[in-house]
């Protein structure tokens, strides 16, 4: 990209203007770069010339509520069956646990700018990692209500804060729930462990009930020191994709996930945030609660949300479709000015 180029990202009060430079890996030497990585694992990371860690809010923009039906990459009875499938693999020991996800889309007018879909999201659900990415040389056109860490970075403590388990009320949190979460959390000390000082990675908290628009979250947290010299390439190579996003063990999770979903997750489901190489921090959230505008084969354009749940031998089938409605209930409810802000 030549310097000049337009575009920005925002991330809460911070701005950053003036893209600079696009790299397609993660050697991010020095700057601070918007980073955006689909669950399929195509890297953009989009280096600014300038950051306002204080900014303004942005003047305001419109949105023009869509109308009609959404489509869906995997409609009710082929969900129904793909959790079923799971749950055989399951029993057959290949797989504990899946998340299953399907992506929905409506087809989106040339001039709809996201900025003002990420307004209506930042009044009508707030998120403490939402994230808006803008770089059409880039071809990114992200935006994020994501309420979960990936990877937090400040030197070299690196902490991941998982979410497993998704209800309307924790009286409605099932145990099942409970148990998607141990299971992610011992992935995820494992994925850290790869990259970490031996014997730094520890859980900091397990299950922790946070509250959000409509839904309430268990939510863990896993950290540790860094070992000395590791890149954000290695980090990657440890911990991507996200294990809450994929499943346990991971390796026949992603077969499992590559076998009965029909779409490609793109930035749902895989990393959204900031990463600033000259102060060694970084806040990289899991691509969830997240739309993105592309256009298909044929020049028309459409914006994709994707929703999801995981599945483990506990699961019942109708349950699980429901989760994916709920999920998605309020976000898409809002870009389709079903749901008041």
């Amino acid at each position: 990209m030549e310097a000049g180029g337009t575009g920005h990202a925002r991330f809460g009060p911070l701005l950053a203007t003036g893209p600079v430079e696009v790299r397609h890996d993660l050697e991010l030497g020095h700057g601070f770069w918007a980073v955006v990585v689909t669950f399929e694992g195509q890297v953009t990371a989009v280096r600014f010339a300038e950051v306002d860690r204080y900014a303004a809010p942005a003047p305001p923009a419109g949105w023009s509520p869509l109308r009609g039906a959404w489509r869906t990459s995997l409609d009710h009875a082929a969900y129904l069956a793909a959790v079923g499938e799971i749950r055989q693999r399951i029993a057959a020991g290949t797989v504990y646990q899946v998340n299953l996800c399907r992506v929905m889309s409506h087809e989106l007018a040339d001039d709809a700018d996201l900025d003002g879909l990420a307004q209506l999201l930042a009044r009508g659900n707030p998120a403490p990692h939402a994230g808006r990415v803008h770089v059409p040389d880039a071809g990114l056109d992200v935006v994020s209500a994501s309420p979960e860490a990936f990877l937090l970075r400040d030197g070299d403590r690196l902490e991941s804060r998982p979410i497993k388990g998704t209800a309307t009320t924790v009286e409605t949190m099932l145990p099942k729930d409970y148990a998607e979460n141990v299971m992610i959390v011992d992935l995820v000390r494992n994925d850290l462990s790869h990259v970490c000082r031996e014997g730094t990675v520890r859980v900091d908290h397990l299950c922790r009930v946070e509250e959000h628009p409509g839904l309430v979250h268990l939510v863990s947290s896993v950290g540790g020191q860094l070992r000395a010299g590791v890149s954000w390439g290695e980090v990657f190579t440890a911990t991507f994709p996200p294990g809450s996003v994929s499943g346990a063990p991971k390796s026949t999770a992603l077969k499992t996930i590559a076998d009965l979903e029909t779409a490609p997750r793109g930035p749902y489901c895989g990393a959204v945030g900031w990463v600033d190489a000259d102060l060694g921090r970084a806040e990289l959230a899991v691509g969830i609660r997240t739309f993105w505008a592309e256009r298909d084969g044929e020049g028309r354009r459409w914006l994709r949300f994707g929703t999801g749940a995981g599945i483990t031998w506990g699961s019942d089938p109708e349950g699980e479709w429901v989760e994916t409605q709920v999920k998605s209930g309020r976000l898409v409810g809002l870009a389709s000015g079903r749901v008041e802000p």
